[in-house]
């Protein structure tokens, strides 16, 4: 890389780290990475339709960095790819690399993805064939973490599948994305006429494009405005491992760091020290693969995992129970923020640690669920309206007694209620009890 490039690169990249959450400079930073990687010989600059193309005429595989560029999240590991670390670098020359910022123009057949993370990358032949997925939440909760080791076991992986194309694309048929409804972003109805295919580098950047969060929030308001209640993977969609009990250490595709007791990998045997080869029969290049596995897997029914243990493999069949997707914790999502809104009135919520249950007298059984934060514009501010005020405590949400995280309450009210609806709560506030009715949007 020329070092007025790298220069460049560093600006954009300081940038997001010195903006912080609030991002100063939002329209600098796109400006500064497209300045950049336009000059960079190395990457095709947002445009995944002329990467497939070269991946076909040169027979390399094809990787596309999904990159919300005005984000802090995984501002240290964007950097280390951006700029081919030496530890990665021989195995990304393999590679057609294209660097994408925007989703405007994203195929939603071939782009099915993680859309809550701000670094996603994929892999695909030149035909469009998907070999596998990459994405990090170590990295999304961390904008500092660096380390590349998972990324380089999934470039690894690609290369090894790529190499065994197209002998091997029964095997990759489950990774590959569902025909969707709608062709692209701006074609979902509570996106499209707002957004065009191309970006305005000719007025103001940033809010002429679509970001990778806002496909998942549009796909959920348009179900949302059928009247229907919503499917479980929308309200939990890419389950992490931990969901079934798995903790997949960092640095391996999927070999197991640990597993919580009782849990539904325990249950079915898996244990730390195990790799994962294939999940379903799916080849697994990162943590993301997994996810990917458990977002189109039943609401009940069995996995089957090819598992490598003291050097044999055997398979481990991993029974899902119902409602297993409710484990998922959806706290930090962005995605999250519009479910609050329609299950909760715009109420965060936080279950009480036992000390504090036991500090107001309450059972380590039941429903308690602290108010962090009351929203106060548009649909956010109707529990506000409702009289729902920060710290208190709901005990009690009309057929709702036991002990339930958010991410459980969110769900349940989701597949239960429609727009409208209304639920009478009981709320603690300080040593008062309170009846309050928190509406359903």
């Amino acid at each position: 890389m020329k070092p007025l490039i790298l220069l460049v690169v560093a600006m954009a990249v300081s940038l997001n780290h010195a903006s912080g959450a609030a991002v100063q400079d939002r329209e600098g930073a796109v400006r500064n990475d497209k300045a950049a990687m336009e000059k960079d010989s190395r990457w095709i600059y947002n445009d995944w339709q002329s990467g497939l193309a070269e991946g076909r005429k040169t027979g390399k595989p094809v990787m596309i960095v999904l990159r919300c560029v005005p984000c802090l999240s995984c501002m240290g590991i964007d950097a280390q790819v951006l700029l081919q670390e030496d530890d990665i670098k021989p195995l990304m020359e393999k590679f057609v690399c294209v660097r994408v910022i925007n989703a405007n123009a994203l195929d939603l057949s071939l782009f099915n993805f993680d859309y809550d993370l701000s670094f996603t990358t994929m892999f695909f032949n030149g035909d469009g064939t998907l070999y596998g997925r990459y994405g990090s939440w170590t990295h999304q909760k961390n904008p500092q973490e660096k380390t590349t080791a998972g990324f380089k076991r999934a470039l690894e992986g690609a290369l090894e599948l790529h190499r065994g194309y197209p002998a091997n694309k029964a095997v990759l048929a489950g990774k590959q994305s569902p025909k969707s409804t709608f062709k692209t972003p701006i074609e979902i109805p509570t996106l499209s006429g707002k957004y065009k295919v191309d970006l305005d580098w000719n007025g103001k950047v940033v809010p002429s494009c679509v970001h990778c969060h806002q496909i998942g929030d549009a796909l959920r308001a348009n179900w949302r405005k059928t009247g229907e209640t919503m499917p479980g993977d929308m309200i939990y969609p890419w389950p992490a491992a931990e969901t079934i009990g798995v903790g997949l250490a960092g640095d391996f595709p999927a070999r197991i760091e640990s597993v919580t007791p009782k849990s539904i990998a325990a249950n079915a045997g898996l244990k730390p020290g195990d790799e994962i080869m294939t999940l379903e029969g799916q080849p697994l290049l990162s943590a993301a693969d997994f996810s990917w596995v458990l977002h189109r897997a039943p609401d009940t029914g069995t996995l089957s995992a090819l598992v490598r243990r003291d050097g044999s493999e055997q398979t481990v069949r991993i029974e899902l129970p119902a409602a297993w997707r409710s484990k998922a914790d959806i706290s930090r999502r962005t995605g999250t923020w519009n479910f609050r809104g329609m299950a909760a009135g715009g109420l965060s919520l936080e279950d009480l640690p036992d000390a504090e249950r036991t500090r107001r007298g309450l059972d380590s059984t039941q429903l308690a669920l602290l108010v962090k934060y009351v929203g106060e514009y548009g649909k956010h501010a109707a529990a506000k309206k409702a009289g729902f005020q920060k710290d208190d405590v709901i005990i009690e949400l009309q057929d709702v007694t036991g002990r339930l995280s958010e991410s459980e309450l969110l769900g349940q009210i989701l597949v239960k209620t429609k727009a409208g609806d209304k639920k009478e709560a009981t709320v603690l506030r300080g040593t008062e009890r309170l009846k309050l009715v928190l509406p359903i949007q």
